[in-house]
């Protein structure tokens, strides 16, 4: 799957010109066949952070209420898949589907909302798009984008260091001889625990801390954001 012609340019002004990123592990993405990339997620820069920082062209799972404007018009052209968060969104994970089964990459941020970025909880569409298709999950961490007391929706300040930090592949397999429903919250329960444990390991790597606080301010919950 490749990128429009103007995806790769605009990366690059963004995480060079404005912000350098220091990428670790490029090479524990397989170079060829369906990945998925599994990040954490505390800020409004993760995703188009993990696509530049992906060694190949990566289509994201997106809120669709981002889809707006001529942000959510770029978006679309770019292939980015829109998801209803709250619902159950059966059409993205489709979509989603095809992506890895069209041999692409897909990333996704299984925390479901922007958040400490420690993974403390994941959703459990990660997973099932893994026993779906067969895919490895390569465990992703989005450092240096939120510190303590910057909002979720705050960008970082020019020239600020950003890194990202990528993990050997994870096998996803349902166990053997179990219902559905047991087999998806068990590989649910493996992707979260790899996630977190990748997220801890990339902070003592980078140096790069997690915000100490959640990101949301009182009119954003009140709005229902952080759901």
């Amino acid at each position: 799957m490749n990128p429009p012609w103007w995806a790769r340019p605009i990366a690059a002004l963004l995480f060079g010109a404005v912000w350098p990123v220091r990428v670790h592990g490029a090479e524990n993405v397989p170079p060829q066949g369906p990945v998925i990339l599994a990040s954490n997620h505390s800020a409004l820069l993760d995703g188009p952070l993990l696509i530049a920082a992906s060694p190949r062209w990566t289509v994201c799972l997106v809120k669709a209420e981002a889809f707006r404007g001529l942000l959510g018009a770029i978006m679309r052209r770019a292939g980015m898949i829109p998801v209803e968060r709250h619902t159950g969104d059966r059409a993205a994970l489709t979509a989603a589907l095809g992506v890895l089964e069209s041999h692409g990459v897909l990333g996704m941020f299984p925390e479901g909302t922007r958040g400490r970025g420690d993974v403390a909880a994941v959703q459990q569409g990660v997973a099932w798009l893994a026993l779906r298709s067969g895919a490895p999950v390569v465990p992703a961490a989005c450092l240096g984008v939120r510190r303590t007391g910057e909002g979720t929706n705050h960008l970082p300040r020019p020239r600020r260091r950003l890194d990202v930090v990528f993990g050997p592949p994870l096998a996803v397999a349902a166990p053997d001889g179990v219902p559905g429903r047991t087999a998806l919250a068990h590989a649910t329960a493996s992707v979260r625990d790899a996630l977190a444990e990748h997220v801890t390991r990339a902070v003592e790597l980078t140096g790069q801390s997690l915000p100490e606080d959640l990101g949301w301010s009182p009119e954003q919950v009140a709005r229902g954001e952080h759901l």
